[in-house]
């Protein structure tokens, strides 16, 4: 059986407001899943919970549950508070943090209210990435861009896995160098097996285990019970999302649990070891329920 997990970030009550995230993943762990994963934005002009502080409340709320990052906009933060709020969050859950790491970009508006230039995300990621490890370990480390200068984090942890998002050639060799695992979102499963092949090589080049993936699925969970049908939701990648329609139409998933069961196979086959989940259309407590009952059926 996969390892299957729900986006808390495309959640929603029936009145439309924003569910507390504490009781959307106390829900999920009831309900055998395996894991809550947020987004991470600073301003999208929708309601939407700053990353840290809901998974710090759902890891708080839960005693099984995993937390992650689907994904974690690393080069929008100053680097040394970044590694601070990670290590205490991998601390405070103890152990059950999963980073995923992406470049962002989207919306600009949000890059330019932190006054971090947007072109400047790949460069700043690879420096933060590869001065994580340090920063988690307690020891004293360098900050990129502030030659001299080094800080020293505590109390020490044991580092999460890093998952780097993405499906370009370059987030295929980042992933290979500075990440544990692969976390591709909106990707058919023949296109997983690709990339995990060329993933495989570049690691095998730099003597690195094979390896591992994580996958982002968008679904609607059975539409005669609030979510969307599956021409609405390939409608709302291509054209909320941006995601190509020729895409949009591959990876769309929705209808009754065993639909959604079946892409989750279809994944685990291909070599993904867990699958998020981001429902869209419904209410949230349908979504859980519905989704725990197809990772029943893998």
């Amino acid at each position: 059986m996969i390892k299957t997990g729900i986006t808390y970030s495309s959640l929603t009550a029936a009145d439309g407001s924003l569910p507390a995230p504490q009781e959307v993943a106390r829900r999920a762990e009831e309900a055998g899943l395996d894991s809550l994963w947020v987004s991470d934005h600073l301003a999208t002009g929708h309601p939407f919970l700053e990353s840290v502080v809901a998974l710090s409340a759902a890891a708080g709320a839960t005693r099984r549950l995993e937390v992650g990052f689907a994904v974690l906009q690393l080069a929008l933060r100053q680097l040394a508070w970044a590694g601070k709020q990670i290590g205490s969050l991998q601390a405070a859950s103890g152990g059950r943090l999963h980073l995923g790491v992406g470049l962002g970009g989207r919306p600009r508006e949000e890059w330019e209210a932190a006054g971090v230039p947007a072109d400047e995300r790949a460069r700043r990621t690879d420096e933060a990435l590869a001065a994580l490890p340090s920063l988690l370990a307690g020891k004293p480390t360098a900050l990129p861009g502030a030659p001299g200068s080094t800080v020293t984090l505590l109390p020490a942890v044991t580092p999460p896995p890093v998952w780097v998002g993405g499906g370009s050639p370059a987030a295929l060799r980042r992933a290979a160098a500075l990440g544990d695992g692969w976390l591709p979102a909106a990707i058919t499963a023949r296109g997983l097996s690709d990339g995990l092949r060329t993933l495989g090589e570049l690691r095998a080049e730099a003597a690195l285990p094979a390896p591992r993936a994580t996958v982002s699925v968008f679904a609607s969970l059975d539409g005669h019970l609030g979510g969307l049908s599956r021409d609405a939701l390939v409608d709302v990648l291509h054209l909320q999302f941006g995601f190509p329609r020729e895409l949009s139409e591959a990876v769309a998933v929705a209808g009754p649990p065993g639909h959604v069961a079946q892409r989750l196979a279809e994944y685990a086959a291909a070599g993904a070891e867990q699958v998020i989940v981001c429902p869209i259309g419904g209410t949230w407590e349908q979504q859980i329920e519905l989704l725990a009952a197809a990772k029943e059926l893998t």
